[in-house]
């Protein structure tokens, strides 16, 4: 019979797992054999020489040898290769205890969930900034004048401050949703051991907190066999990615001339090769196509894992890792880049606020004034103020407005207005817009809304620097 492994099978699966655990998980495993051989040893299971020697072997180790090992065929992987460095360091006997009471099932899940966590933490980070800089702009630009849309037409006066609090907002929602997948995925699976645990009377607790992670993935059999831990942590960044697409295509819209609302300053711009005056928002584009990677890479995740067994199962395991790692670094690319460009982009503010005043845009705040003043019913009003803006034929103008709303009063709602041409003409004023919707959530509340979303960013990031805190403060206890 031919040796293991077979060549092709050497060459196409085991060389790139052992590759790809030298670069995600070697620091991992080697703290999951500190932690376990300490647990062993203080519940009595391995022998106070067996333990030392174990220690004494992982401090031993040579790093760098095993982090540039080439893969040879002659160990079927990283745990295996380093189960070899440490017999010869602590002896077979000594090495073999520490394997007591645990499998690469639960070893390899561990090391997942210790590298998930650290990404869904970094992506944490960036989404936090990148918030940051939103909130910053939005009290820059509480009281800027710019036009809203629906369906791609320009439809009211609001302010950018109003715009950029909105997706500021979504961003929190990112935040709490990355959050809520951070704390599923910091969950012990060690214990499980193949997937039922063992006989021998472990802490498993005790383990879990060596390596900081905040309890147990409970049940043996889903510690192994579930992946929810990887597809919430990817539908939060599918989610945060598609969010940030639709943003950056509005960003994409106001550089171009013809709206004229963004100019990025000279260090986000490319020209072209052959036209001398083009200002190519091109880091724009990067972040789009690299929030639409991410969101595909999010994708298929689930679909790695979709109408897989739910057990022990090699789909939702070595070879799915390293596309979660590729997700979550686009993603932090794409956020990273977009609160760079906003940092020190340039809003051109004259012209949003002319924009805000012209095609219309203030006829809904004319439709209420005459509902409020005149005591017409909101459909009467709408009628009268749709007909004034017919007989304009989209020739808008302020006077011009409040006149023809005057002369159709009567044979469209059947009374002539109390209003003076003056008192009509305010209603049209885009500040005057703004500053009458002052209900929660409206342009003109913006104040309370920023000081709200300010604290509750002020409380995200206090919880990654805890966050961040555990997954540093642990290391230095458990080789203590």
């Amino acid at each position: 019979m031919p040796d293991f492994p077979a060549p092709v099978y050497a060459e196409t699966v085991l060389s790139h797992n052992f590759r790809d655990a030298q670069r995600f998980f070697f620091e991992a495993l080697l703290e999951i054999h500190y932690a376990h051989t300490r647990m062993l040893r203080r519940q009595g299971i391995i022998p106070e020489d067996a333990a030392r020697a174990c220690l004494q072997a992982l401090d031993a180790l040579d790093r760098e040898e095993i982090r540039n090992a080439v893969y040879d065929g002659k160990y079927e992987d990283l745990f295996f290769f380093i189960e070899s460095r440490l017999e010869a360091l602590a002896g077979a006997d000594h090495a073999g205890r520490m394997h007591t009471a645990r499998s690469r099932n639960d070893i390899c899940i561990a090391l997942y969930r210790m590298k998930a966590r650290a990404e869904a933490l970094e992506i944490l980070r960036d989404v936090s900034a990148l918030r940051g800089v939103l909130l910053n702009l939005a009290r820059q630009h509480a009281n800027t004048l710019m036009p809203a849309y629906t369906h791609t037409q320009p439809a009211q006066p609001t302010t950018l401050g109003h715009y950029l609090m909105a997706y500021a907002e979504v961003l929190g929602r990112d935040e709490l949703r990355l959050q809520a997948a951070f704390v599923t995925i910091n969950r012990s699976p060690l214990g499980a051991c193949a997937i039922t645990t063992t006989g021998f009377p472990i802490d498993r607790e005790y383990v879990a907190a060596l390596l900081g992670f905040e309890g147990l993935q409970l049940n043996s059999y889903g510690a192994i066999a579930a992946t929810d831990y990887l597809t919430e942590l990817a539908g939060a960044v599918a989610g945060a990615m598609a969010s940030l697409g639709k943003f950056v295509q509005d960003l994409l819209l106001w550089c171009n001339p013809a709206l004229g609302f963004l100019r990025l300053n000279d260090a986000w711009v490319q020209i072209s090769s052959i036209m001398p005056q083009k200002r190519n928002p091109v880091p724009l584009e990067h972040t789009r196509i690299l929030a639409s990677r991410a969101l595909s890479e999010a994708q298929a995740v689930f679909t790695c894992v979709h109408n897989t067994p739910f057990g022990d199962i090699n789909d939702s395991e070595d070879d799915i890792q390293p596309l979660v790692f590729t997700m979550t670094a686009s993603a932090r690319r794409a956020l990273r880049l977009a609160a760079g460009i906003l940092a020190e982009a340039e809003f051109q503010t004259a012209r949003m606020a002319e924009q805000a005043a012209a095609d219309f845009l203030t006829v809904t705040e004319l439709a209420d004034t005459l509902v409020r003043a005149e005591n017409l019913s909101f459909r009467d009003a709408h009628h009268l103020v749709s007909a004034a803006v017919r007989h304009l034929r989209g020739q808008y103008s302020v006077a011009g407005m409040a006149l023809a709303v005057r002369e159709l009063a009567l044979q469209t709602v059947g009374k002539t207005l109390s209003l003076s041409a003056a008192e009509l003409e305010r209603s049209l004023d885009p500040r005057f817009f703004v500053e009458t919707r002052t209900i929660p959530g409206g342009p003109g509340a913006l104040n309370a809304a920023l000081q709200e979303a300010e604290a509750g960013h002020r409380q995200s990031r206090a919880w990654i620097q805890s966050k961040t805190a555990l997954l540093t403060s642990y290391r230095d206890a458990l080789r203590g």
